[in-house]
């Protein structure tokens, strides 16, 4: 058989979707399994050893154009299933296009077309939490079976070689940035982290190449001897080579997280203007979140969190004490 996985959101969100690639290779050892992105996230998935193809959508240049193009090649490759976790009307012109049998979630604006469809609730209490892999993985609980599979990402040899010299004595790394500013730990609170951290205590902090700015004001600010920034020196499948071995990763609600997840490394990850239940928390064996103790009425003010606070105090993020970061509350 012939499985397609479309999933062309965020980093993080692709990250969240490599469950289904582990389940259906092991169920199905022996057939194609292809994984369409959107152009910019085809290196989280390169050289995957149980993928046959990555397929690249480009989103931003001629968007219709090469949405067309992507539904011709997607038809004329005659999938049997098409699995489309992507919740955008673009993603479900190309799952009914395809001809296959057709799997998704009934947010998308074109799921009443699709074989079958399956039910993407986002968590409103702390109490009934469901992760958004096992909402992932129900679309293919038919096929497989409902058991939990944690995330998984595939460094080559080449990304482990090229953090190894980095390796050589314990590290922490910390990851500020984040899409959404109102998901980002205030910048004050990493400079105060970074500096109430052991001198002696190597530090690399990671990010994008957008991000240089933020982490070298950061690093400028905090002063630490043997802090550094690494951002935009690393590819994603680099950075998560160099996270699953350090003694703790700190991070944001955001793709790092799921970074860490992926290679179960040590995670701390900070909560600001969003909260775990949602269902995007982290996964790794030795994980922390970390919220603000005070009830804000204000929170959360969203799913993916805002370009600026909507209240103007973003106390999400600057009510945070560092010893609770640090786990010495």
């Amino acid at each position: 058989m012939r499985f397609l996985i479309i999933q062309t959101a965020f980093l993080g969100d692709v990250v969240l979707a490599t469950p289904l690639i582990e389940k259906l290779r092991a169920f199905y050892p022996e057939d194609r399994i292809d994984f369409l992105v959107r152009k910019g996230n085809e290196s989280l998935l390169k050289d995957h050893p149980l993928l046959d193809e990555v397929l690249v959508w480009n989103k931003k240049e001629h968007k219709m154009r090469n949405l067309w193009g992507m539904m011709r090649k997607v038809r004329v490759r005659r999938y049997d299933y098409v699995i489309n976790l992507q919740r955008f009307a673009s993603s479900g012109l190309i799952t009914v296009f395809s001809g296959a049998y057709t799997i998704g979630f009934d947010k998308n604006p074109l799921s009443r077309y699709f074989k079958e469809k399956k039910p993407h609730v986002i968590g409103t209490d702390p109490k009934h939490y469901k992760h958004e892999v096992e909402r992932n993985l129900s679309l293919i609980e038919g096929l497989t079976d409902g058991a939990m599979v944690r995330p998984k990402l595939y460094p080559s040899e080449g990304d482990y070689q090229k953090v190894a010299t980095r390796k050589n004595g314990p590290y922490i790394t910390m990851s500020p940035a984040s899409v959404w500013f109102t998901k980002q730990l205030a910048r004050e609170k990493w400079v105060e982290l970074i500096k109430s951290t052991d001198a002696g205590q190597k530090i690399y902090l990671l990010g994008a190449p957008g991000d240089q700015a933020l982490c070298e004001g950061i690093l400028q600010e905090a002063g630490h001897p043997n802090a550094v920034s690494l951002c935009g020196q690393l590819s994603l499948l680099q950075s998560a080579a160099l996270m699953r071995d350090a003694r703790m990763n700190y991070v944001n609600d955001s793709a790092p997280m799921h970074l860490a997840s992926a290679m179960n490394a040590p995670v701390t990850a900070v909560y600001c203007s969003t909260v775990p239940y949602f269902g995007f928390g982290p996964l790794s064996d030795v994980s922390r979140v970390v919220e603000t103790p005070e009830a804000l009425d204000c929170r959360p003010c969203g799913l993916h969190g805002y370009r600026a606070c909507p209240k103007g105090h973003f106390k999400c993020a600057y009510t945070i004490p560092v010893a609770l970061l640090k786990g010495d509350l």
